[in-house]
Parts: structure tokens; sequence; C-alpha cells
């Protein structure tokens, strides 16, 4: 039986969150671009008296978010 040493745990460690780290820093970029898409989207659709509960049934954004997006008008 062959023990590890802590460096190679460590490092057995890093590759195992290379993969789904990666995938979460794409998501979160593809995310933060859908933002910025929504948001002027969103802001138009409360001007126009949208209600809050159907935006964020529409959007999947938190109420607070449309809010906080929505707050300068």
């Amino acid at each position: 039986m062959t023990h590890k040493t802590p460096a190679q745990l460590r490092a057995d460690a890093e590759e195992t969150l290379q993969e789904p780290g990666a995938r979460r820093i794409q998501l979160q970029q593809d995310l933060d671009t859908l933002d910025a898409e929504l948001r002027p989207l969103i802001r138009t659709a409360r001007a126009m008296e949208v209600p809050l509960r159907r935006i964020t049934e529409l959007t999947g954004v938190a109420p607070n978010t449309v809010r906080a997006w929505t707050k300068d008008e």
C-alpha cells in the first residue's frame, strides 16, 4: 500500500476542483452577460408597470435585485 504525502494529497484535491471550478467560472460569466441583457429590459418592464412578482417569475431574478436595478427611476 502506498501512502501519499501531504503535498500529493493537496495536489489531488486541487485536481478534483479544476473541472467543476472551470464550469462554475464559465456559468458565472454567462450569468453576468445575461444580467447585463436583462437589466434594461427589467427597467422597461417596471416602467410599463409589470408587477414585480411577474418579472421575478419570468426571469428568475430575485425581487431585491429587481428593486436595486430599478431604484434610480
